[in-house]
């Protein structure tokens, strides 16, 4: 069983247990769809109670991971992010110091990620390498093309 901490915003707390809830209300579709294709048949020849066997494991198996991470969530409260450094919950707005492109990104855990909402996990690369850095510090970050220099302009919440 895996103790690790997660930390989560608010938000991420609540779309982890609107997805557990989801997986849950599956279940008893899964059932009738056990029970209809044991109906048909030899079960030791049936594929299709096979395979309703084992959509039902993979739904369980995700709603065991869930439930896991949520026993070992930690809240973010946004309120007392220290915004005079990038951590966590921050937004930071950095410059590709070759190219003068400017991004902006939320760092989260990485189950929040989403590159769409542009929400980076402090675990990746970019985000590892703006963590703890102040406005006005570069982020040296190792990419498979190599190297490439990040300024922190702004960090807020």
């Amino acid at each position: 069983m895996d103790n690790s901490i997660t930390y989560l915003t608010k938000e991420g707390f609540e779309t982890l247990k609107s997805d557990l809830d989801a997986l849950k209300s599956k279940r008893p579709d899964m059932a009738i769809a056990i029970a209809e294709a044991r109906e048909k048949g030899d079960l030791s020849e049936n594929a299709e109670y096979d395979a309703a066997k084992n959509a039902q494991g993979m739904l369980e198996m995700k709603i065991n991971q869930i439930e896991t991470s949520l026993l070992n969530v930690r809240l973010i409260d946004e309120s007392q992010v220290d915004t005079s450094r990038v951590s966590l919950s921050t937004e930071v707005k950095i410059k590709n110091s070759k190219t003068g492109k400017e991004f902006s990104y939320k760092i989260v855990s990485s189950s929040e990620a989403n590159i769409r909402e542009k929400k980076i996990s402090s675990d990746s690369p970019i985000g590892m390498g703006l963590m703890g850095k102040k406005p006005g510090e570069q982020a040296l970050v190792e990419t498979p093309s190599g190297i490439i220099a990040f300024e922190v302009l702004e960090i807020s919440i």
